[in-house]
């Protein structure tokens, strides 16, 4: 292939050499099979398409300034997709068969794992879908799994630097009770008028207050929001949030640098306290938030007086990206070595 530009990669899918397919039928799971068609055959009454039986996850593999490749949190992916499976009546992949096929397609496509230092890495999308025939709404009774991998550069063009957010309450992503905690589909289908108006008005991402009461802060577009103040990591604790692993790590982070953490209700006045703030998601690692603007209210939340990021959110996402690409210990044992 042509020598790939990674320092210019965007975050895009591009065709890579394989992607490898699990089946579920007859109410077990299949071999792992590997595939080199970008396509899926599919009945047309297949449960995904009608009933929203879909699942996906999101991870990142790095290529280490000593040549290795690590992926990051492999098992807590595989537990997020297999609540997932729990909350929308999907059969359940075995952490074992989840982290084979994650390891078989990393290896199958190495020669796309961006080099180290050049701020692009690749991204591995395992995807679980209803591939049964079914009029009727129920769970279908066969499964396709599947994980393909695209290499990619930073989610938001200037990369970790701070960005504008506007909050929307016109649109709710999910209710309190529903499939906010699934990484589901549908919640981001829900998503995607809020982001188009965020866009349209100019801002990075939208921003959303719980649907219930429209009081306390909820997500970030497709990231969770934490805030810093009184050397403390503040996060939300809601029942529509989808639990990041980022998020997670970042917690235990702050931890280790001796910050205190809080999972709790935020209502939207807070922000004003805020010495830092930032959404946090794999595709990101941290985007650092400069101000949140309440249009509705004529209100805005400046969080970074000079539009740059603050001490903590660097340390703490340059100390994550480091764990990333091996450049410090992995003391909590969150990184797999591909071999």
């Amino acid at each position: 292939m042509k020598e790939l530009d990674w320092a210019n990669l965007p975050f895009g899918y591009m065709k890579t050499d394989y992607n490898v397919r699990i089946y579920y039928r007859n109410e077990q799971w299949g071999e792992l099979e590997t595939c080199s068609e970008e396509t899926i055959p599919m009945h047309m009454a297949a449960t995904c398409l009608h009933y929203g039986q879909e699942a996906f996850e999101g991870l990142k593999a790095f290529r280490g300034k000593d040549g290795k490749v690590r992926i990051f949190r492999l098992e807590e992916n595989a537990a997020r997709l297999q609540s997932t499976c729990r909350g929308i009546l999907m059969p359940e992949l075995p952490t074992e068969r989840f982290k084979e096929a994650v390891l078989k397609v990393v290896r199958l496509n190495e020669r796309f794992i961006p080099p180290y230092e050049s701020g692009a890495s690749l991204y591995i999308r395992p995807l679980l879908i209803g591939t049964g025939a079914q009029v009727g709404v129920r769970p279908a009774n066969e499964y396709l799994f599947v994980i393909f991998v695209t290499p990619v550069g930073p989610y938001f063009k200037g990369g970790f630097s701070t960005n504008p957010y506007v909050i929307i309450r016109e649109f709710d992503r999910a209710a309190p009770l529903g499939t906010g905690t699934y990484k589901v589909g549908g919640n981001y289908a829900a998503s995607l008028r809020a982001n188009k108006k965020a866009h349209d008005l100019g801002y990075a991402c939208e921003f959303y207050l719980d649907a219930k009461e429209k009081k306390y802060i909820d997500e970030c577009g497709a990231a969770n929001f934490f805030g810093i103040k009184n050397n403390t990591y503040i996060t939300p604790k809601s029942t529509s949030i989808l639990p990041s692993i980022t998020n997670k790590s970042l917690m235990q982070l702050a931890e280790d640098l001796g910050m205190k953490v809080e999972r709790r209700p935020i209502p939207e006045e807070e922000l004003l306290t805020f010495e830092e703030a930032g959404a946090c998601g794999t595709a990101a690692v941290i985007s650092p938030i400069e101000r949140i603007d309440d249009v509705e209210n004529g209100k805005s939340y400046v969080i970074s007086k000079d539009g740059k990021p603050g001490p903590v959110c660097t340390k703490l996402y340059n100390k994550l990206r480091a764990i990333q690409y091996g450049d410090e210990p992995d003391t909590h044992g969150w990184v797999t070595i591909v071999e």
